[in-house]
């Protein structure tokens, strides 16, 4: 449990990274904490312009590059010696743009998802000490990146983050259909992806199993079943620290599993969300005859058709509190939340102070 956790040249204390969770969920005080902690913080780029001082109503892709740099800088400020990085979606629109501002900004690693980063290595590649980690949910997706990387880029990823999306929280790389089967192994997955850059690359990096891991047994159980280290988000929510409004976190410490659901989001991703306010947050955009605010995504059916909602919108209204008609994320766990805690709470569960000192 005290190994620790090496992620190409930085290395942290604890096997934890904390998930990157948008708009503005985990932004740089959670971040900075978890950071200060001893795990990996993460800020989530997607949106970060919407809620800064930089965004005037129109320069959405400007103020969200710079926005990040702040973010970056003001984690820093928090744990000057901590390990920070970035979630980047493949997804947006300004994907290359936001890489290579994390870069700038001296982010330690990027972890990227909601589709696969095959051009990653390439826009990194004037920082070579930035730690590259994408999320998969199956070993042909790691398969794909690793041939492409190697091919095109001379790179293999620094670690790899397994995602089950039968648990995890916002977008998820699953049909919709294959989503709660029962079919899906995410340890199984992970043991896979093990076994085949082992075996392909003679490769031995960081598996990290992400989704479903809420407390010291969920943890113990991912390592006793393959996983070098595990993410968390959903669990971070509920600390002080977490840059929500109170009362986003007020809907986890309220919420039921019946509350919990997968939606469809219009980058053509399933998530998963609390849903009870779904229809709300679709009629706001047609009672106001919304139109594609930001461009945010580069395929979106909102944009192309308004069909269903102005995804980033929505996350930014739930941040800043409005709970009727703004979209909530979350994992399948959320209603396991009881009270607001501190990070440093966290990982004093996760990780006892008395195994702590008998190490």
């Amino acid at each position: 449990m005290l190994e620790g956790l090496t992620i190409g040249r930085h290395s942290v204390p604890f096997p934890i990274i904390q998930g990157g969770m948008g708009v503005r969920v985990s932004g740089f005080r959670l971040a900075g904490h978890v950071a200060l902690s001893g795990g990996i913080g993460l800020i989530a780029a997607a949106g970060l312009g919407l809620g800064s001082e930089h965004y005037d109503g129109k320069n959405f892709f400007a103020a969200d590059r710079q926005a990040l740099l702040d973010e970056l800088r003001k984690a820093y400020e928090i744990a000057p010696d901590g390990i920070i990085g970035v979630n980047c979606m493949v997804a947006v629109s300004n994907y290359d743009e936001v890489v290579r501002a994390c870069c700038e900004g001296g982010a330690k690693l990027i972890v990227s998802g909601a589709g696969l980063p095959m051009t990653l290595p390439g826009l990194t590649a004037d920082y070579p000490d930035v730690a590259l980690v994408p999320i998969v949910s199956s070993v042909k997706a790691a398969e794909l990146i690793c041939r492409k990387w190697h091919k095109s880029y001379q790179r293999l990823p620094d670690a790899i983050v397994v995602e089950d999306p039968d648990t995890a929280g916002g977008h998820l790389g699953e049909k919709a259909e294959r989503i709660g089967t029962g079919q899906y192994d995410q340890y199984g997955t992970v043991r896979g992806v093990k076994n085949y850059l082992k075996e392909k690359w003679k490769l031995e990096i960081p598996v990290i199993a992400a989704g479903g891991i809420w407390d010291r047994q969920d943890l113990q159980y991912a390592l006793a079943q393959g996983a070098d280290a595990v993410q968390m988000g959903t669990r971070f929510v509920v600390t002080e620290e977490c840059d929500v409004d109170e009362a986003f976190k007020q809907a986890y410490l309220n919420c039921s599993k019946d509350d919990i659901g997968l939606i469809m989001s219009p980058a053509g991703l399933p998530g998963r969300a609390l849903v009870a306010n779904i229809d709300q947050v679709r009629q706001r955009d047609l009672d106001l005859d919304v139109r594609c605010p930001s461009a945010c995504l580069k395929k979106c059916t909102y944009k192309t058709g308004q069909e269903r909602f102005c995804i980033v919108h929505a996350l930014d209204r739930a941040q800043r509190g409005d709970m009727d008609t703004g979209l909530i994320f979350c994992g399948s766990n959320a209603w396991k939340a009881e009270r607001i805690s501190t990070v440093k709470e966290v990982f004093e569960e996760l990780f006892p102070l008395e195994e702590r000192a008998a190490c």
